[in-house]
């Protein structure tokens, strides 16, 4: 078991209805895991869709079917990503996230766009791309009825500040993103409370040894969580380690960053108003090819943290369910194998294939051992 304070072998865990419990009930069921890791459920920052899905546009189906689809890979909390759009869309889209985050299936609602630049819009319609001005952001966040969670921007442009200021007056997390800033500009930004950085590497300026630009000003500060795709294609694994190795667990949120064809296959997709073609499992672009987002599993993310990238399984965990969870505010309740907390656990084979998803008490993915 890897529990906050270390690996544990031979360890026992008791469940009762829905939390970890500190004593195993009378009569409780036995199952034995011997040679398998258990670890905390995932927990996803940033995702847009799975299993065919999109939370930017699909029903409230389609979206409980993308919800259900990362669970299967082991992500037992999910925060929906939207991605840019006109904002009389976005704030329609929000009100039908923030009832399903009421109803416990979501964590909450992610904006990424439209306040991000057009120098570095990624897979976002420039057309929809607008200046973060606070009155905009204010309205996203009330649409959200107090379920948004982060919102991504440049904090560069006009009003960018001053929505930086405003997200954290709400407890709504700023994160730098979609940027072309400076070193200084993003100083600048995180003094005003910015706290996350948005897929690190990806969709900023490049680090030079003159202009180190955001990725520097991002990994030096201990105020930054850094998100990072680890699917071998927004990221070297070389540029991974530096980051991960800069920050330490504490300050890494391992994200998918996922759009429709995550757990789904190769096709023709949507993403917003953009066409995209997965082929490979690479997303991209139709029209340009730009990355469009990721097909990535955090189960995928985790394996190929330990087997490629070098990282500790304890750093690992940590960087797939502590760290996000306390960036949520939810660690009093998920994020670590402790009494007390909602029983949301993974059973791993010791070749760090996924074999078992807990959520909440209930097999999602009963225990496949073999």
């Amino acid at each position: 078991m890897v529990l906050p304070t270390g690996t544990v072998e031979n360890g026992r865990l008791a469940v009762h209805g829905t939390r970890i419990a500190a004593t195993a009930p009378e009569n409780a069921q036995v199952i034995d895991v011997t040679d398998h890791y258990v670890i905390p459920g995932f927990v996803d920052l940033h995702n847009h869709g799975g299993g065919g899905a999109s939370f930017t546009s699909g029903s409230v189906d389609d979206i409980l079917k993308g919800i259900h689809t990362h669970r299967l890979h082991g992500t037992t909390t999910l925060v929906a990503s939207t991605v840019t759009g006109d904002l009389d869309f976005l704030t329609r889209r929000a009100g039908l996230l923030s009832e399903l985050a009421e109803q416990g299936e979501i964590a909450g609602v992610h904006f990424e766009g439209p306040f991000i630049s057009p120098c570095r819009k990624g897979a976002h319609s420039e057309a929809l791309l607008r200046d973060p001005h606070p009155a905009d952001v204010r309205r996203l966040i009330d649409a959200a009825r107090g379920r948004a969670k982060m919102v991504t921007l440049a904090t560069e442009l006009p009003g960018g500040l001053d929505s930086v200021r405003l997200l954290a007056e709400h407890g709504v997390i700023a994160a730098i993103g979609h940027t072309d800033a400076t070193y200084e500009q993003t100083v600048e930004a995180i003094d005003a409370g910015a706290t996350v950085a948005t897929h690190l590497f990806n969709a900023m300026p490049p680090l030079g040894h003159r202009s180190p630009g955001p990725i520097t000003a991002l990994l030096e500060d201990d105020r930054i969580t850094v998100e990072l795709i680890n699917d071998g294609t927004h990221l070297h694994p070389a540029a991974l380690r530096l980051a991960f190795h800069h920050t330490g667990a504490d300050r890494v949120a391992f994200i998918t960053d996922a759009m429709d064809a995550a757990g789904f296959g190769d096709g023709r997709y949507w993403l917003g108003p953009l066409e995209v073609e997965v082929a490979d499992g690479v997303a991209r672009l139709v029209e340009d090819g730009t990355i469009a987002g990721s097909t990535l599993t955090l189960d995928r993310a985790f394996k190929r943290a330990v087997t490629v990238d070098g990282l500790s399984v304890e750093d690992t965990v940590k960087a797939l369910s502590a760290t996000p969870a306390r960036l949520l505010g939810l660690d009093d309740t998920i994020g670590s194998l402790e009494p007390g907390k909602y029983a949301d656990l993974l059973l791993l084979d010791s070749a760090y294939d996924l074999k078992g998803v807990m959520r909440r008490g209930e097999w999602v993915v009963g225990p496949q051992l073999g």
